[in-house]
């Protein structure tokens, strides 16, 4: 059953619930938004619902930096455990307030 709003929004700092990475939220889809290729390649036993918020992250883990495309189910609010250093954190966002991050004005008219 998908649900009418989602848990986290734009500029939150999130972990995964399993794997060892944390990230910040820089767009939501309400639904699952992806390929059935990249769905199918998830291990059945951790494969998420698709009727759920999915959460692009700019994330971080032991390797470097990159792009996460997580399930909600999946994720953990984590603002407490400080900034995350993704390099392209200052090209979406301003400050760090509150333990969220702030949206840059949009550069579109």
């Amino acid at each position: 059953m998908a649900s009418d709003q989602a848990k986290f929004s734009i500029g939150n700092i999130v972990r995964h619930r399993v794997f060892p990475f944390r990230g910040v939220i820089f767009d939501v889809d309400a639904e699952f938004n992806n390929t059935e290729e990249w769905w199918l390649s998830i291990p059945e036993d951790v494969r998420p619902r698709k009727d759920q918020p999915f959460y692009h992250l700019l994330a971080e883990n032991e390797q470097g930096p990159y792009i996460a495309y997580v399930s909600e189910q999946n994720l953990i609010e984590d603002s407490a455990a400080g900034p995350v250093s993704h390099p392209a954190i200052t090209e979406v966002f301003g400050s760090l307030e509150q333990g969220r991050y702030q949206p840059k004005p949009s550069l579109h008219h």
